[in-house]
């Protein structure tokens, strides 16, 4: 695709001014051509970089040695760059080097369009890249520091004091007539407030620009996705069809369900029925973890013939509805389990819906009374709310998962509902048959370096998916009668 005009081609020669340094402020964008398969490629392997930066936030130190030594493993096996060259004076990179750098200059581009569509996106994608730089700027030499201001026509010596409000609350400058003069040590704290102002005001330009970018029948679906990217396992996958009862249901939802789902689970058997949203949510999700279609077929008809819905009409408005979303009628498309970030970013409840993500849209206050309900103790209550405060809810989940397991160090990335449930019954079964049955989903992590063709492969198609679930229409099976 072409992302400039007017200007001429990046040289991909190594001596190219571009990539002279291997920190930037991403000021210029990329100007070459690219194709669909490596744009792809590129903006999925940034997803997965951003989001390890957001774990490793919260489980621990920034910038301690085992975050830094994580997070270099991580840039190492994406494929971004992770050390800096021996020699940054020399006029020459290695070509390895150069395509590391490349890439990190494309992604952040591609990311700021998918990202910049709401404001928890900008929101959420700006604190990553701000800890990523931090992150990347602490691991140079002063020299190399010294360079790179100078390379941006940064000079951060005196400032006027609103730049500098962190050091001056601290007392760490000093303040004369208005303008703080700033120790060498401390010149991260600037650095890092213009990078973010800066990417913030770029990420608002680019909204504007969004109409435009969106024309582009390529680019929409792959970018909406994005934004609620998941490059876990494929749960549509059925590897352990039959091997749920509908007996264990209920002793399940209590065990290893995750709290989205068990609320409604809770909610189905307390109404006997669950609107559009819910019903794709949890029908989806029992799907994933072994019901069959017949099984299927009698759980709801057996729950909602409960109610006011009697045989027949669950036959006629609504037996159709579960068939398609086992493939078996219309276009006959495969429904994937919805991932936490779809789950999070897509169709927020409204008044009488019990689908969504607990952690996103609850009230605080009822997200607290349904911990306490659930038996986690108050300190663990506040730990999962101050996770909450900072919008990291997939690790509030994740904090529940440990919680709720007994368990001081879950050892996986939580982003999928059926994810939870496997690692749920790995952990209450020793790891037995778990692990040979259903794959691991930890497995993607490990071998992330391998699988990046694979894994933009999977998000192209789980874009298209998501473009033929909305032209299919759905909600017209799944009317509430």
């Amino acid at each position: 695709m072409q992302f400039g005009s007017r200007r001429k081609k990046i040289d991909t020669s190594p001596q190219t001014e571009l990539y002279g340094h291997a920190l930037q402020f991403y000021v210029q964008p990329p100007l070459e051509n690219i194709s669909l398969s490596e744009f792809e490629t590129f903006a999925v392997d940034r997803v997965k970089l951003l989001k390890t930066i957001e774990n490793l936030g919260v489980s621990y130190v920034k910038l301690s040695e085992d975050y830094k030594k994580k997070l270099w493993n991580e840039s190492r096996n994406l494929n971004f760059p992770y050390k800096l060259e021996a020699d940054e004076k020399k006029s020459q990179i290695g070509q390895d080097e150069y395509e590391k750098r490349r890439k990190d200059h494309i992604s952040h581009f591609i990311l700021r369009l998918a990202y910049c569509q709401t404001e928890d996106l900008r929101r959420w994608f700006i604190q990553q890249e701000v800890d990523l730089f931090r992150y990347r700027f602490d691991g140079m030499l002063s020299d190399q520091k010294r360079e790179f201001l100078h390379r941006n026509n940064l000079q951060y010596n005196t400032v006027p004091f609103q730049d500098a409000l962190d050091l001056v609350r601290t007392r760490k400058v000093y303040l004369k007539a208005g303008y703080v003069y700033i120790p060498h040590q401390d010149i991260v704290t600037i650095v890092l407030n213009d990078f973010r102002t800066r990417l913030s005001k770029a990420l608002a330009l680019t909204a504007r620009s969004l109409p435009a970018v969106h024309s582009d029948e390529r680019l929409q679906p792959l970018l909406n996705h994005l934004s609620h990217a998941y490059v876990g396992q494929d749960y549509s996958i059925q590897k352990n069809v039959g091997k749920i009862s509908l007996e264990q249901i209920d002793s399940l939802s209590g065990k290893s369900f995750p709290l989205c789902m068990k609320q409604l689970h809770q909610s189905l058997r307390e109404n006997h029925h669950l609107r559009h949203g819910g019903r794709m949510q949890y029908g989806l999700f029992l799907k994933g973890i072994g019901l069959s279609l017949e099984q299927a077929l009698q759980f709801w008809r057996s729950e909602f013939t409960r109610g006011k819905v009697d045989a027949d009409k669950f036959d006629k408005a609504y037996a159709y509805s579960i068939r398609h979303m086992f493939g078996k009628e219309g276009k006959r498309t495969d429904y994937t389990p919805y991932s936490c970030m779809k789950v999070i970013l897509s169709n927020p409840p409204s008044q009488g819906d019990h689908h969504g993500c607990p952690f996103r849209h609850s009230d605080p206050e009822l997200l607290k009374q349904k911990l306490q309900f659930y038996k986690v103790s108050p300190s663990g209550i506040s730990q999962i709310l101050e996770l909450v405060k900072g919008m990291h809810y997939q690790l509030a989940c994740q904090k529940y998962f440990e919680l709720t397991h007994n368990v001081s160090d879950s050892n996986f990335s939580l982003n999928h509902p059926n994810q939870y449930f496997i690692e749920s019954q790995r952990v209450l079964g020793g790891g037995k048959d778990i692990k040979r049955e259903m794959e691991a989903p930890q497995r993607s992590q490990e071998n992330s370096a391998a699988r990046g063709s694979t894994a933009a492969r999977e998000a192209a198609a789980n874009a298209s998916q998501d473009l033929a679930e909305m032209t299919e229409d759905l909600d017209s099976f799944f009317q509430d009668a």
